[in-house]
């Protein structure tokens, strides 16, 4: 990290992160260790969720890892951890309809996903190269370096800003089809909630982290071009 005007910024905004992350880890154990009234995988709520939208076509796969739990936009595959696979706990519920809510926004073309899809590439290794560009507009006294580095963070927040709205949507779906289904109700509604709500946080923090990375480097920019 460049220290800048926003340094302090940016520690708080980790720091919050790292209690989100505990929150989340800590929410989602609390619900995985409740089983579900109809005790049901999250692979067969999967199944189910994805057949009755019209997607029989999208398998539902394991993936190894701790909430490594992801759709797949290229490859059409809903994919999820050992746990939420196998467990019929509330949290495998939450997790896996979010995920199949994924797989909708796709079928459906959602704006923000497709634009997502896009922007994904392009801004990975475009953040690879910010943190260098940076460095060497700050050592080499080269402005133009530094201008191209908070035009890349800035594409970073982009990506992050577009992420919310895919993110909120999905367990929005997700929510929607596990009460009006009735697979969930009253207390596990609730955790169901919770859940969804926790990880939301999560990618609520990635977008704050990457406004105060940009803060602090278009103010590193300004500075040095006084």
């Amino acid at each position: 990290m460049i220290f800048g005007p926003y340094t302090i910024l940016i520690i708080v905004v980790f720091v919050a992160s790292l209690l989100i992350q505990g929150y989340l880890s800590r929410t989602y154990g609390q619900w995985g260790r409740v089983r579900n009234t109809h005790n049901l995988t999250g692979a067969q709520a999967a199944r189910m969720m994805l057949d009755e939208n019209g997607l029989s076509h999208v398998p539902v796969n394991v993936v190894p890892g701790n909430l490594s739990d992801h759709y797949d936009p290229i490859r059409k595959t809903v994919n999820l951890s050992e746990a939420n696979y196998h467990v019929p706990s509330v949290s495998a519920l939450a997790v896996a309809a979010h995920e199949v809510g994924h797989a909708i926004q796709d079928k459906v073309r959602m704006p923000a996903l497709v634009l997502r899809g896009r922007l994904a590439v392009p801004l990975s290794l475009g953040m690879n190269l910010a943190p260098l560009l940076l460095l060497a507009g700050v050592f080499l006294q080269l402005t133009g370096l530094l201008w191209l580095g908070v035009i890349l963070f800035a594409g970073a927040l982009l990506f992050h800003l577009v992420t919310l709205p895919v993110e909120f949507d999905a367990s929005r779906r997700a929510l929607a089809y596990l009460n009006g289904r009735g697979i969930v109700a009253g207390r596990e509604s609730q955790g169901a909630r919770a859940v969804l709500t926790a990880a939301a946080l999560t990618y609520v923090a990635g977008f704050a982290m990457a406004l105060a990375q940009l803060l602090n480097v278009l103010g590193i920019a300004r500075s040095q071009s006084d």
